[in-house]
């Protein structure tokens, strides 16, 4: 269970300075690294854990290099998080354990679905009529996809994934809910990534669509005809309501929620715990939350905040009078 230095160098590039048959036996953070493992310098912050590592081997960019090649290897390049990247995923490929069966005896597959012939199917999938999924896709435990709903090529989705349940449509009569059907479909694009109890619903009249390259963390939420543009990522516990549009290269952070019928522009960022209270036409980085403070100090502000409107307004008097004294 290794791979030497001349190897992951001779697959994924880089300059190395060191023993080419040094044997590397595992992947590990500087801190805690030993002789026989590789780790790597994202920032220049942790130049103290550069130091004091006992990591055989250190990933570093040019500007490093006389200081992590002290007593060990080096493999030089300009992006090493980029590289540790690609040689995590160079590792799990010629580290993976065995299989077993590529679709389960436990999956319930309707025989009107399409399943590539290399796609892998976990125990206790359902993949129902119209189904449709692409080459090179897995498809880990108890995942659902519902009629009609479609899965590009090289996508993950993890255990409990549900694609295509029904978007949360209902309109009002005599104080009664009656039910819309939801008769449009997800349309998952290739190289996605879908975190474990993400939920995505299917279109009321159009598709959902998650385009090309998207990463959604675990237990996302994801509306009814929502669009979300390519590579684009969202972090735990986001939630985005039905009929939001949500453009390319954007993030979201954990916690945050999109309202619905929105649209934000391409590589919007949005913090943490934010709440997208109106559409975002420009890119860039937006907050939207409350600072955390003590509970007495909270209640005191939230009672200032309900003010605000009415202290406009007297500002508003203030200046109007203000700039008549001036006139006359």
């Amino acid at each position: 269970m290794s791979l030497t230095l001349s190897t992951i160098v001779d697959r994924l590039g880089g300059r190395l300075l060191g023993s080419p048959e040094f044997a590397v036996e595992g992947l590990a953070p500087l801190q805690t690294a030993q002789r026989q493992h590789i780790a790597f310098l994202s920032h220049p912050k942790y130049q103290k854990q550069l130091v004091e590592s006992r990591a055989g081997c250190i990933i570093v960019a040019p500007a490093f290099e006389s200081l992590a090649g002290v007593g060990r290897s080096v493999i030089v390049t300009d992006d090493p998080y980029l590289y540790f990247a690609r040689l995590t995923r160079l590792w799990k490929h010629t580290h993976a354990p065995f299989q077993g069966p590529r679709i389960h005896p436990s999956a319930v597959i309707h025989p009107l679905a399409d399943v590539a012939d290399d796609a892998v199917i976990g125990p206790l999938c359902v993949l129902e009529r119209g189904t449709r999924v692409g080459a090179g896709t897995v498809l880990k435990s108890r995942v659902t996809l519902s009629e009609g709903c479609v899965v590009g090529a090289r996508c993950i989705l993890h255990a409990g994934v549900v694609v295509g349940a029904d978007g949360f449509g209902f309109a009002m009569h005599q104080g009664r809910w009656e039910k819309i059907e939801q008769l449009g479909a997800v349309r998952i694009g290739d190289d996605v990534e879908i975190g474990a109890n993400t939920c995505i619903d299917r279109g009321a009249l159009e598709d959902t669509v998650i385009e090309d390259g998207v990463k959604l963390d675990n237990l996302i939420q994801i509306g009814h005809n929502v669009h979300i543009g390519a590579h684009t990522a969202m972090a735990g516990c986001v939630g985005v309501a039905g009929s939001a549009r949500i453009g390319a290269h954007c993030t979201v952070g954990g916690g945050a929620v999109v309202l619905g019928h929105l649209t934000l522009a391409d590589h919007v960022h949005i913090s943490a715990a934010s709440v997208v209270t109106r559409s975002i036409s420009q890119p860039g980085n937006y907050t939207g939350m409350f600072p955390l403070d003590t509970n007495a100090n909270w209640e005191k502000n939230a009672a200032s905040l309900k003010q605000l409107s009415r202290l406009r307004e007297r500002i508003k008097a203030l200046e109007a009078e203000v700039h008549n004294n001036k006139e006359t």
